[in-house]
Formats: structure tokens, C-alpha cells, sequence
């Protein structure tokens, strides 16, 4: 499913660090990681669209940069980040 508006609205308002923050490694990764988890039900259910499968891997690369790149700056806010969206379990 599209992320709609709403729904964006919603992701940036709960990882938001400060009011306004649209930028912050936390919200570009809860914003991938939503588009990923979309993307995959979709790769499930269509196993040879391979030009989504594409988008799927560049997506999950740039939230691998965005991880790292938080995980050098501030172990703390990356423990939190991916204890609230459920990654590396």
C-alpha cells in the first residue's frame, strides 16, 4: 500500500527528535523501513517483478547507510530506533 499523507504525517510526528524535523536520521529510517516492509508484501505476492525487487534493494541500502551512519554518532538514539521499529531481532 502507498504511503499516504496521512500516514507520513503520522511516522514523521512519532520519530520526530524536535517540532518540524522532517530530516533526522530516525525519521528517514522509520519512513524507509515503512516503504520496505510495503514493498516486500508486494515482492511476496508478485515474485517476478523484478523492477520492484530493485527499488526494494536500493531502499534497504539507504537505510543500511542511515543505520551506520547513526550507529557512529550516537549509539544510544540507534539502540532505541531499532528497538522501536523491530529491526535486527
Amino acid at each position: 500500500m502507498a504511503l499516504t499523507k496521512e500516514m507520513k504525517q503520522q511516522i514523521i510526528a512519532d520519530y520526530a527528535t524536535h517540532e518540524g524535523d522532517t530530516g533526522s536520521p530516525e525519521v528517514q529510517i522509520a519512513l524507509l523501513t515503512h516503504d520496505i516492509n510495503s514493498l516486500n508484501e508486494h515482492i511476496h505476492t508478485h515474485k517476478k517483478d523484478f523492477h520492484s525487487y530493485r527499488g526494494l534493494m536500493k531502499k534497504i541500502g539507504h537505510r543500511r547507510n542511515l543505520l551506520a551512519y547513526l550507529r557512529e554518532n550516537d549509539v544510544q538514539r540507534y539502540r532505541e530506533l531499532i528497538q522501536r521499529l523491530g529491526l535486527r531481532r
